[in-house]
């Protein structure tokens, strides 16, 4: 099931309400779900692999722990701070601005048109580093086994 974008993520804890919760697709809600955002947001960092190894080491800490609480929201909102440390390492990595498409065409709609790779080796090894702890915890077998028991209790379509 896609994830629900119509909630009232200002006034929602998913915590109390793990049912209201969909996986969606990639790091769809990082930024939406409390009180997961708040826990894990503060550790989020990318500027350097030193930087991006403290980072993915101490949000996969993080994800462990929601595992060990059973709290699968938890642990996929975990999950997806790591994927995000890397797409968005790569992103940089790629393009220094940050910027992947031309500012004017994405406002008029035209064909979107990629900006020139500048690549930074830097935050290619952060991307690099982020990339191996996202896929420690998305095949991790406990996250795989609450995966498919959310999915079961709450994602029937």
């Amino acid at each position: 099931m896609p994830f629900d974008y119509s909630l009232d993520f200002q006034n929602l804890n998913f915590r109390q309400h793990p049912e209201l919760y969909r996986v969606g697709k990639g790091e769809q809600g990082v930024l939406l779900v409390e009180p997961y955002k708040s826990e894990i947001l503060p550790y989020w960092r990318f500027k350097n692999p030193e930087i991006a190894k403290e980072s993915s080491e101490k949000i996969y800490e993080i994800f462990l722990a929601y595992l060990e609480q059973d709290d699968f929201v938890g642990a996929d909102m975990a999950r997806k701070f790591l994927q995000m440390g890397y797409t968005r390492s790569r992103r940089y990595a790629n393009h220094k601005s940050g910027r992947k498409y031309q500012k004017n065409e994405l406002e008029s709609g035209k064909k979107k048109e990629i900006l020139p790779y500048d690549v930074d080796p830097i935050k290619a090894e952060s991307a690099a580093i982020f990339k191996a702890k996202w896929i420690q915890a998305k095949t991790n077998e406990k996250y795989l086994q609450l995966l498919a028991r959310h999915k079961q209790m709450y994602e029937v379509d």
